[in-house]
């Protein structure tokens, strides 16, 4: 049996605090009829599965994985339950108006309070702390890049974000500034810092208590309206349910009726040994605190429970044909990239040694839209093309599911996301050189921006092909 616990720090602290020892459940064996068969086993599906059973709880549902619950990107991420959405806001404006735009922004705002609200009903222990988001901006170019977004949230009167600038010493988010040698920063307040794989794990065990089926070591090899074969440990068999529920996120690159429509893009993790409550004091971070800057190849971070650093980024490039193998998860390049940047931006936190190396693919569609999708004359629903921002859109997304799945018209099944359908992505080999140029493209601008003091024209081509 594989050892799941070179998945990521998340599932390698589960399994070292012997609080999961990630033995798979048991798979499907036979024919099956239900009366929702959810393909994927990450939060997606699960929260899909937990607000349906809430609403009915005679209704019959079964969760199908092809591995363990949180494989993918639920137990891999960064930990933020954020209000981030792939799309921006300039985007969704220009797509939809401002109310729709408006709305979608107060929901993901919102979101992020729901989790907490879920996490603390069912109590669920996955180190939720809500402390919102500090974004540095460490030159001119990126504090004027920050005050614009200040400036815009005001205008917008959605976001409540705010400018951070040198102050009070007892401030930590200016400690923080001086601590990464940033002219200023963006603070978020929508933001929590979770521990990804205690959440998904735990959320699993709260559904299967509501009497959903999880049947691990299953793969579905084919589907249709209605129906999906599937092929597992346990044998072959077909899936017959009502409504089919497809929450694979990137791995559905390389499932049949989906594949072009998302393409796996890696990203990587790196963590530290607990620090010092003398190193953190002097860095600023607090507890709940999650942080990035703005360059434009993105980092992002978290303070975890036990002190450490997780630190991640892109960076990793795309591989040929959509490829997701485990070989993809480490890129010694990307790490010592991510270990360099990490001492660049907190120089406190240089010589700690990193006790953690990890990676996965996230879900990114050709217009960098997510969706939450469902056709009743099919009975066919999908849910993802997060682009990393799906800790907390996987719950929007769950909610959204079920109310489309059970017939209601709601506020959730109004908001602009539902039912948007992405442009697939070009073939190969075209895929593979768009993808790979445009990762090229954001570390060319963060250097055009050092070199030049202004801002970058590369950043500004490649924003449209990355929802800004």
């Amino acid at each position: 049996m594989r050892d799941y616990r070179d998945v990521s720090f998340w599932f390698d602290s589960l399994a070292e605090s012997g609080q999961d020892e990630f033995t798979p459940r048991p798979p499907l064996s036979g024919d099956l009829s239900t009366g929702v068969c959810i393909v994927g086993g990450g939060l997606t599906g699960l929260w899909t599965a937990y607000y349906l059973k809430k609403a009915d709880p005679t209704l019959s549902i079964t969760v199908v994985e092809k591995e363990v619950v949180g494989f993918g990107a639920s137990g891999r991420n960064g930990g933020w339950c954020s209000a981030l959405f792939p799309r921006s806001t300039a985007a969704l404006r220009r797509s939809y108006g401002d109310d729709a735009a408006r709305a979608m922004r107060q929901a993901m705002i919102d979101t992020v309070d729901e989790v907490g609200r879920v996490v603390e009903t069912e109590g669920v222990d996955c180190d939720y702390r809500k402390g919102g988001t500090i974004v540095f901006a460490r030159d001119t170019v990126q504090r004027a890049a920050a005050v614009a977004d200040v400036d815009a949230a005001r205008d917008f009167g959605v976001d409540r974000l705010e400018l951070v600038t040198a102050g009070s010493v007892d401030d930590p988010r200016a400690r923080s500034l001086r601590a990464s040698s940033s002219l200023a920063a963006t603070f978020d307040p929508a933001c929590a810092r979770v521990h990804p794989g205690k959440l998904v794990r735990a959320l699993a065990q709260v559904v299967e208590a509501l009497g959903v089926r999880i049947a691990e070591k299953t793969e579905i090899v084919e589907w249709a309206p209605r129906r999906a074969l599937y092929s597992g440990r346990g044998g072959e068999g077909l899936i017959s349910c009502d409504a089919l529920v497809i929450a694979t996120e990137a791995y559905g690159a390389h499932l049949p009726g989906v594949g072009r429509r998302i393409m796996p893009l890696y990203s990587l993790m790196i963590a530290t040994e607990p620090l010092s409550a003398d190193v953190w004091d002097e860095i600023g971070i607090e507890h709940g605190m999650t942080f990035s800057d703005y360059r434009h190849l993105l980092v992002y971070g978290q303070r975890t429970a036990d002190d450490r650093f997780a630190f991640g980024g892109r960076g990793a490039r795309y591989h040929w044909g959509s490829s997701i193998q485990p070989g993809h998860d480490r890129v010694q390049r990307v790490f010592d990239h991510l270990e360099r940047t990490l001492g660049d931006l907190f120089p406190a936190a240089r010589g700690a040694r990193v006790t953690h190396r990890w990676g996965g693919p996230l879900g990114v569609p050709r217009d960098w839209h997510a969706t939450a999708s469902f056709n009743p004359r099919t009975g066919v629903a999908f849910a993802g093309g997060y682009v990393g921002d799906g800790l907390s859109t996987t719950n929007l997304a769950g909610r959204t599911l079920a109310d489309l799945i059970g017939g209601h018209s709601t506020e959730l099944t109004a908001l602009p996301w539902v039912n948007h359908l992405s442009p697939k992505w070009e073939p190969e080999p075209l895929r593979f050189v768009g993808a790979n140029l445009g990762l090229v493209g954001t570390g060319a601008a963060d250097l055009e921006e050092s070199i030049t003091g202004r801002r970058s024209l590369a950043a500004r081509l490649l924003g449209p092909l990355t929802g800004h």
